[in-house]
């Protein structure tokens, strides 16, 4: 296996701190030395450090496209599937952890025996999210207008703050020194961070809410789903790829639980990322609805380029997309982490821990980076590709590849309510995503034909 990390054994660092007595003549600094050359002082990830790390898996660059599925959906309906899809994803990583257990697996990627899904889906990821970052800080333009991006807005239109430069800025002095880190738990003060920057998007969009209805400039929002025919039915499926996506975690959940120091809090830290994140979810949707309404757009970003008809409406506007650009920023690591881990468990099976090896994690780092960056830059409209990716391996990662593992139950554990489970999630999952991807390609091909002025 490839996939090691830098603790002790789980029983032995959960007593590690329980009735050890000090020695007054020890050193201060240790005298043993890890097997990567450096000191192997690492006594195991504390449970804040877990739920923030698993909550930054969660909370993506997916957050500003929950608003528009309310307007689909209407706000008793869509809150109703973003909590019902807390739960689901809480039995999908119950069966997971509860099944890897018995197979010894330390990883996802080893417990399925196959990577490549979650390698393509990850890279895909953490690459939309740098086209996103650079859509907000230097602009995009679609549809032959241009949308200035806010250094653009701050400085005018420069070489240095393009989007090119700003990406190859962000990629080297942010992006490539987190890579370098090689467990999770050392990203456990950006993730905070970054949980703290999306519920400072929360309390910008509140306010500014709270303000237009005071003085009675917003509407009644639609509550219900506004179905009419078999187009507006069908359409309702449209947004499942969104919601799936939001929940998408899977892949970090063996290395989390791997550096717990006590791994039985390992479900503890899912169940309070997962009430944290569906908080943040059920908060965003709401009030970005409730304030943008029937304008809302598929990315809520792109509504705070407009005037808020309040006052200060520029500062805030600004405000909410540089803290979504810095978000992106601290999600990045969370997500790069399993990418890397899971493409070198595909390509070298056999060789000895990733994190053992420096020169094998240099050389995927910098390549992988290379790639993510130049996919950023030059593919465009990845964004199109992520709503397709959102309908078939998010709910491979999350759903069906969990599910059949139950389901084929090689030790005998499952009960027969775990069966009935895992049969719904992939009846589910493949109905649901089926009519999503039709959906999409029919959008993308009606505008990809529609005449041009």
């Amino acid at each position: 296996m490839t996939i090691g990390n830098n603790t002790a054994p789980k029983k032995e660092r959960k007593s590690s701190k329980k009735g050890k007595q000090v020695d007054e003549n020890a050193p201060l600094l240790p005298k043993t030395h890890g097997e990567d050359g450096g000191f192997d002082e690492f006594n195991g990830a504390s449970f804040p450090g877990a739920v923030f790390n698993l909550s930054t898996t969660i909370v993506g660059a997916g957050i500003m496209a929950l608003p528009a599925t309310m307007k689909v959906l209407g706000l008793v309906l869509g809150v109703a599937m973003i909590i019902f899809m807390a739960f689901l994803t809480e039995a999908s990583i119950e069966l997971l952890l509860r099944f890897s257990r018995v197979s010894k697996s330390s990883s996802y990627g080893g417990l399925m025996g196959d990577a490549f899904g979650k390698v393509g889906k990850n890279l895909l990821q953490v690459a939309v999210m740098i086209n996103n970052i650079g859509d907000v800080l230097s602009g995009t333009t679609a549809d032959g207008i241009h949308h200035p991006g806010v250094l653009e807005g701050w400085f005018g239109v420069h070489l240095w703050n393009g989007r090119t430069a700003v990406l190859l800025i962000t990629t080297l002095g942010i992006f490539s020194p987190l890579a370098c880190l090689k467990r999770l738990d050392s990203l456990s003060y950006t993730s905070a961070l970054s949980v703290a920057l999306a519920v400072l998007f929360i309390v910008i969009t509140m306010g500014i809410t709270i303000v237009k209805l005071i003085n009675g400039s917003i509407m009644m929002p639609r509550l219900l789903p506004d179905v009419t025919n078999m187009a507006s039915f069908w359409n309702l499926f449209t947004v499942v790829p969104v919601l799936v996506t939001a929940y998408i975690c899977h892949y970090n959940v063996h290395s989390i639980d791997n550096e717990l120091e006590d791994s039985t809090q390992i479900k503890p830290v899912v169940r309070t990322s997962l009430a944290l994140c569906s908080s943040v979810y059920v908060m965003t949707s709401i009030f970005g609805f409730l304030l943008f309404g029937d304008s809302t757009m598929d990315d809520v970003l792109a509504n705070f380029n407009t005037d808020l008809g309040i006052p200060y409406s520029s500062f805030l506007n600004d405000a909410v997309r540089v803290s979504y650009a810095a978000h992106l920023m601290l999600v990045f690591p969370i997500v790069f982490h399993p990418l890397r881990l899971n493409l070198d468990g595909l390509l070298f099976p056999s060789s000895r821990p990733l994190n053992q090896d420096n020169v094998r994690f240099a050389s995927l780092t910098i390549a992988l980076i290379s790639v993510i960056f130049l996919g950023a830059n030059f593919i465009p409209s990845i964004w199109d590709a992520f709503q397709f990716t959102g309908a078939t391996a998010a709910v491979c990662l999350g759903f069906i590849f969990p599910a059949s593992i139950t389901l084929r139950d090689r030790h005998y554990i499952a009960t027969s309510k775990d069966k009935m489970l895992c049969v719904f999630m992939i009846v589910l999952a493949v109905l649901s995503n089926g009519v999503a991807i039709y959906s999409d390609a029919y959008a993308l091909i009606k505008k990809n034909s529609s005449p041009t002025a």
